[in-house]
C-alpha cells in the first residue's frame, strides 16, 4: 500500500530498462518500495536493472519479457506483472523509441514501429492497468511522455505525434478513474541526456535520466497531474504554443 507519502510499496514497470525507468526504481527503492517487478524487452539490460534493484534494496524483484511492437500481448503483460507483484500501488510506463526522421518517414513499416512502440502499445497497456486499479480501489501510474508531444515539430513529428497521443490518452485516462481510487500523472521531460538520445546533439536546455527520475517521484508525491521536466520548461512552452504557425516552422531546434 502507498505511504502517507504516496510511497508505494510496489511497483510494476513497462519499458524497465530505459535509463529513466531505472533510475525511477532506484528512488523508489530507496525510499521504501519493497516488491519491483521489471517488463522489457532487452533481457541483458532487464537484468541488469533488477540487479541494480536488490542492490538498492528491494525485498522482491522479478522481470517479464516482453515485445511492444505485439500490440495483442499489452493486457497479458500487464496482468502478468500484477499477478507477480501480488498487487500493485505505483505503475511506470517508461518505453520509448527514438525515430530516425529522414529515414523513417520514408518508410511506412518504419513509422508503424515507432507509433506502435510510443504510443499504440502503451495505451493498450494502460487500458488494462486502469481496470486493476478500479478493481485494487487504487493505484497511481507514471507515464513518461514528452515535451515533443506538446506541440509538435517538423524535425521529429513521427516520434512528437506518438507522444501527443499518449499524453492525452493517458491525462484523458486519468478522467475516467475518478473517484476510483485510480491516478495518472504525466510526465513531460525535456531532451534528455541517455542511451536513446546518444550520437544526437544535445541542446543547451537539457537535462538528465536521474533529474527527471526526481521531478517524477515528487511530482507523484504531490498528486500532480503533469509534471514538466525541468519545471521552467511548463512556462517556455506556455509561449511556444501561442506562436503562430509560420513563426513556429522558422525556430532553429
Amino acid at each position: 500500500m502507498n505511504d502517507a507519502f504516496a510511497r508505494p510499496n510496489s511497483v510494476l514497470v513497462l519499458g524497465a530498462t530505459s535509463d529513466i525507468a531505472r533510475a525511477i526504481v532506484g528512488l523508489l527503492v530507496r525510499d521504501g518500495c519493497e516488491r519491483v517487478v521489471l517488463a522489457g524487452r532487452d533481457q541483458v539490460r532487464l537484468a541488469e536493472a533488477a540487479g541494480e534493484a536488490k542492490e538498492a534494496g528491494a525485498s522482491f524483484v522479478a522481470t517479464l519479457g516482453f515485445d511492444a511492437n505485439e500490440v495483442d500481448q499489452a493486457a497479458g503483460v500487464v496482468d502478468s506483472g500484477f499477478s507477480a507483484a501480488g498487487r500493485v500501488d505505483l505503475v511506470v510506463v517508461g518505453l520509448g523509441l527514438l525515430a530516425d526522421q529522414p529515414e523513417d518517414e520514408r518508410d511506412p513499416t518504419r513509422v508503424t514501429r515507432c507509433l506502435t512502440v510510443n504510443f499504440t502499445w502503451p495505451a493498450a497497456a494502460l487500458t488494462r492497468v486502469a481496470e486493476h486499479f478500479r478493481e485494487q480501489g487504487s493505484g497511481r501510474a507514471l507515464v513518461l511522455s514528452s515535451v515533443a508531444g506538446v506541440r509538435v515539430r517538423r524535425s521529429n513529428y513521427i516520434y512528437g505525434s506518438a507522444k501527443a497521443g499518449l499524453d492525452a490518452y493517458a491525462r484523458s485516462l486519468n478522467q475516467t478513474l475518478a473517484g476510483s481510487g485510480g491516478f495518472i500523472t504525466v510526465v513531460r521531460p525535456g531532451f534528455v541526456v541517455s542511451r536513446m538520445t546518444e550520437g544526437r546533439s544535445a541542446p543547451p536546455i537539457s537535462t538528465t535520466p536521474d533529474a527527471v527520475a526526481r521531478d517524477a517521484v515528487a511530482g507523484l508525491e504531490r498528486g500532480a497531474e503533469v509534471v514538466w521536466s525541468p519545471g521552467y520548461l511548463a512556462v517556455i512552452f506556455r509561449v511556444l504554443r501561442l506562436l503562430p504557425e509560420a513563426i513556429w516552422r522558422r525556430l532553429p531546434f
